[in-house]
């Protein structure tokens, strides 16, 4: 056991390393990373997207210097811990090297590489995920007690790290509900331990009341704007495709968990799996929400990969490791941007990656790069021509201008590189930025970066007495390809009321 655990552990070490050498270096902080990052300069807790847990290391990191090592260090570091609880799973069924091995081949080739590179919620939410899954089996295995208030820490963390975390609950309640296993309804320390969840829930869940649950908004917002577009038989590709080279890892787990008799203690993980699956496609979730519940499969079906191997089929072991290898090739580029755009763009066009539906952003449009990839691209360029734009006022005009951005991102970007260009805050009313602006701000001139090419059609033009396209971002792969930088002097009374009500109008909106 200590032999493998010290793999177990070599494993984990090249798992949280591997990423840091892949990704090209032309490549930026990610749209929603910067986000995230400005959450840790406004500590609170809860967010209109998010619960708080992530903004914790989003402040370490801006104590750290905000450097991409640090803003990437998080994300891998959780990869690393939730490989380590998925073999720990594989040790305790009595997995041996071989299983750990497969193990790591599903956590290298699939999309935990991407999952666990970027700076966002889901590596936190993966991680609890398998935490819930893992002390739950743990339990089943040694009926202690101890392993079902880390079933309830692990609940009451995930939910301050990603709500969607509450699906998983549900699940693998329901799973238990409908195996033998639901004697542990019957535990008093069960019941303990839930109440140990929700106290830890219990600052964001009153943070959400006395907000009057802005989650609520932020969730209609997503559904008007992405989830109604859901395909539910892309969601059910989607689940073979996410992690293709290793997918039959994870599907001869399923169905050990789901039909076999030597499984029937885990049988709730197989009903678990089923109600994610369903609660996800009836609520149109993206089809990365159920990413959490597969390390558990993984850890299933690469014990059983192995046992199956393990005398007359041994040589079947080439064909599993094999195969990932061979696939990967093809799917690691998709995962994590191993070149530069134009290199990269050239690959999925050889390969006619267009054709898989992989290089399908949000408009439901194909791209020359994966919509992640080209959100990693142009805000340096971005803030660097804000700053040029910015430097055309005279310190008098400064003493009276704002810089204002149309989305997170871009606000996000101004805001992290500005600082080596003198620049002052930028404001956006998108997001939770839109929280974070001055209740009262006064100003003659603006800056705006918009990604508006049709802003200077706009009405309120004629509010200022003059307006100047400065510059626009010419990185054509980057998704903000296009985007405007303005500069607006000399605004009139009618445009302060215009911009001030606007404010004012949003703010009441979501009854903040």
């Amino acid at each position: 056991m200590q032999k493998h655990n010290r793999l177990l552990y070599f494993f984990a070490l090249i798992k949280f390393a591997l990423p840091f050498f892949l990704q090209n270096a032309v490549y930026e902080p990610h749209r929603d990373e910067f986000l995230y990052l400005a959450e840790g300069h406004h500590m609170a807790w809860g967010f209109m997207e998010v619960p708080p847990l992530l903004s914790v290391f989003a402040w370490l990191t801006n104590s750290f210097g905000g450097s991409m090592f640090w803003i990437k260090f998080w994300p891998a570091l959780f990869g690393a811990f939730t490989f380590i609880i998925t073999g720990k799973i594989i040790l305790s069924l009595g997995g041996k090297s071989f299983a750990l091995f497969l193990g790591l081949l599903s956590f290298l080739f699939g999309a935990y590489l991407r999952v666990h590179y970027l700076f966002q919620p889901n590596f936190l939410e993966i991680f609890f995920w398998t935490m819930i899954a893992y002390s739950l089996i743990r339990y089943t295995q040694t009926e202690k007690n101890s392993w079902l208030y880390i079933f309830g820490l692990s609940v009451g963390l995930g939910m301050l790290s990603k709500y969607s975390v509450a699906f998983f609950v549900v699940s693998i309640l329901l799973g238990l509900v409908l195996t033998k296993e639901r004697k542990i309804f019957s535990n008093k320390h069960f019941y303990y331990a839930g109440l140990a969840a929700f106290i830890i829930f219990l600052p964001n869940l009153i943070w959400q009341y006395l907000r009057h649950f802005p989650i609520v908004y932020h969730m209609k917002e997503l559904q008007r704007t992405q989830l109604q577009y859901i395909s539910p038989v892309g969601f059910i590709i989607d689940q073979f495709a996410m992690n293709l080279p290793c997918f039959f890892i994870w599907v001869r787990g399923l169905l050990f968990v789901s039909f076999s008799k030597n499984a029937k203690p885990y049988r709730f993980i197989g009903w678990s799996y089923l109600f994610v699956i369903a609660l996800l496609l009836l609520s149109h979730g993206k089809n990365y929400y159920t990413l959490g519940v597969y390390p558990t499969l993984f850890a299933f079906g690469a014990y059983q990969l192995e046992k199956l191997t393990q005398d007359r089929l041994k040589m079947l072991r080439y064909v599993f490791v094999l195969a990932p290898f061979v696939a990967a090739y093809f799917f690691v580029p998709l995962m994590l941007p191993l070149f530069k755009p134009a290199k990269l763009a050239a690959f999925y066009e050889a390969r006619g990656m267009d054709k898989t539906g992989l290089l399908k952003w949000e408009d439901l449009k194909n791209h020359s790069l994966p919509q992640d990839f080209a959100d990693m691209l142009g805000w340096h360029e971005m803030t660097k021509k804000m700053a040029a734009a910015y430097s055309t006022l005279d310190s008098n005009e400064k003493k009276h201008t704002i810089l204002f951005c149309d989305n997170y991102g871009e606000a996000g970007a101004v805001n992290y590189y500005g600082a080596q260009y003198g620049l002052p805050l930028a404001y956006s009313d998108n997001a939770s930025f839109f929280y974070w602006m001055p209740d009262s701000l006064k100003f003659d001139n603006l800056v705006l970066l918009t990604d508006d090419r049709n802003e200077m059609e706009h009405p309120f033009i004629k509010d200022f007495e003059s307006v100047v396209v400065s510059d626009s971002v010419t990185n054509p792969y980057a998704r903000e390809y296009g985007s405007l930088i303005i500069v607006f002097k000399k605004g009139n009374e009618n445009f302060k009321k215009m911009f001030i009500d606007k404010v004012e109008k949003d703010k009441a909106k979501v009854k903040w």
